[in-house]
């Protein structure tokens, strides 16, 4: 990484930012974004309404991706009832991919204009609604179009989260904020379906669909009554805004021990900067109005993903990445709920359920390796290039995945082609549990960290390149089969990871170069998004 210690900070690439006060006695953290002077700004908010704020997050993606995954246990009983095939079941998953990527494109112009509570509140409620269409399946009709309203209306959980964490949370704590999310996202679509394999088969599968109704109910009165607003529109009284400057007594850089030695997320939540006590907190009612409106043009927000993905480097390598890793999930999952209920294996729901614990305990043990050590990594590699940090320094702990996932992929696919014992694919599909929960903290943080202003639009462009991956794999996933074989097509899908995974080395080579090539555009797309951050 080349050093930019003495260069004017206005000049850096987006991405690099100085963590460390190198002119202090000793390395302090310096903290950014640059929270302002307010104290309604999400940056400055009390360790206790983070937490709370979060937790709520997580709950609703927990639930989220329960209602996203659990369907497959229920294909074989869904087989005897209603007679569907393994082609509609396929097609109803990928609808539902389908779903997922139409809806991040509808809902984030909206997220931009009127603020983060209404969405999480009209998605909450466009999933109660679709469980409830799921539990009263009886024809294909019924089974796509429940799909259908599932995706979009879990389509922004995505993307809603990360501009949450970039609302709340500092660039250093970007990967464990991650790291929890993925945390969420994994437990409810590994142990979803451990819990829908037991109901399926003592209540019946359509019970798993009532349940998430009742917690989905539950979610939606949570949020409706203590999820805050996290879009933050400054107060403008003639002055900067900048806690730095406005306050009376500026404000010191957070220790670099105080961060380093932290030993949860919960300590690492708030640095809290002095505010202006001339600026009165906002109200509960105000805190919790049902949309927070901007003067905000919608329609740039309907193309510019899509820009993104073609423009900026960084932007195409996690959509590859990301939306590569969760197709092969997707895979995975379809042939286990497809071929172990066949001989000889005979699972039924639950050992079909139970096999995704493996990637349960995988995903746990890749949390902390994408999340925590990665922001302790950042902070040791900025150190030694002189305080300042470079948004590549993640991809470094990205390149052992490239071993380790395509290693599940072979266990899980060849087992499965030769009919291994059963706990030779679930050590397979552990490791790639691993590999996909590292992957995605490392990934996501790395796009963060590198084009915070743009952050939203460039999440849509990811998630709806993921999805549309998974939607053209699940179509030709039957013919796919039937025409290599299950040996030669996960010995094709562990090359094709492999390759793929091994793209952090052009970037940690190149990825600065073009982060300054690309920076007039990124400034230019900046200036369309309302924020009161430093572009």
């Amino acid at each position: 990484m080349d050093n930019d210690t003495d260069q004017d900070d206005t000049m850096w690439p987006p991405g690099t930012v100085r963590l460390e006060d190198i002119h202090q006695s000793r390395g302090q953290l310096v903290l950014f974004p640059t929270p302002s002077a307010d104290p309604n700004d999400p940056l400055n908010w009390s360790k206790a309404r983070k937490v709370l704020n979060f937790t709520l997050v997580s709950f609703f993606v927990l639930w989220t991706f329960v209602q996203l995954d659990i369907g497959f246990t229920a294909w074989g009983p869904m087989q005897e009832q209603l007679n569907f095939s393994v082609d509609i079941l396929n097609a109803g998953a990928a609808v539902n991919y389908g779903g997922l990527a139409v809806g991040c494109i509808f809902f984030m112009p909206l997220l931009h204009k009127y603020g983060r509570r209404p969405i999480y509140i009209f998605s909450t409620a466009m999933q109660f609604a679709s469980c409830i269409w799921q539990a009263q399946t009886h024809t294909t009709g019924d089974f796509v179009g429940s799909n259908l309203i599932s995706g979009i209306g879990g389509a922004i959980s995505e993307i809603i989260v990360q501009i949450t964490i970039a609302d709340m949370f500092f660039v250093h704590q970007h990967a464990t904020m991650n790291g929890w999310y993925v945390v969420a996202q994994l437990t409810g679509a590994f142990l979803g379906p451990v819990a829908s394999g037991y109901i399926v088969v003592s209540q019946g599968w359509r019970w798993m669909w009532w349940w998430c109704v009742i917690f989905f109910g539950i979610t939606l009165l949570c949020v409706v009554f203590l999820f805050e607003e996290s879009k933050y529109i400054p107060v403008l009284n003639g002055r900067d805004t900048t806690a730095a400057q406005e306050t009376s007594e500026p404000s010191e850089p957070v220790k670099d021990g105080d961060i380093v030695d932290a030993k949860s997320p919960d300590e690492m939540i708030a640095e809290r900067v002095s505010t202006n006590p001339d600026i009165q907190m906002k109200s509960y009612f105000q805190r919790m109005a049902l949309i927070t409106p901007t003067d905000e043009l919608l329609w740039p927000h309907f193309y510019q993903p899509i820009i993104t993905l073609f423009t900026f480097p960084a932007v195409g390598y996690v959509a590859i990445t990301y939306g590569s890793a969760l197709s092969w999930f997707a895979i995975m999952t379809s042939l286990q709920a497809s071929y172990m209920i066949l001989p000889p294996y005979n699972f039924d729901a639950i050992g079909v359920g139970l096999m995704n614990v493996a990637p349960f305990v995988g995903g746990v043990l890749g949390f902390p390796f994408g999340g925590h050590l990665s922001d302790r990594s950042i902070l040791w590699l900025s150190k030694r290039n002189g305080g300042i940090y470079e948004p590549e320094m993640r991809l470094w702990l990205a390149l052992p995945v490239a071993i380790v996932c395509p290693a599940g992929v072979l266990m899980f696919g060849l087992g499965l082609a030769y009919g291994a014992h059963w706990s030779l694919l679930a050590v397979g599909f552990g490791f790639f549990g691993f590999a996909l929960s590292a992957v995605s903290g490392i990934t996501l943080s790395y796009l963060m960290d590198c084009y915070q202003d743009i952050i939203g639009d460039a999440l849509v462009g990811v998630v709806f390149m993921r999805n549309i991956f998974s939607v053209i794999v699940l179509f030709a996933l039957t013919p796919w089969t039937e025409g290599m074989g299950m040996r030669d097509l996960h010995i094709l899908i562990a090359v094709i990871a492999f390759v793929i995974l091994l793209l952090p080395i052009p970037l940690l080579i190149w990825g600065k170069k073009a982060r300054i090539s690309t920076a007039p555009s990124y400034r230019k797309m900046a200036t369309k998004q309302l924020s009161h951050r430093t572009v």
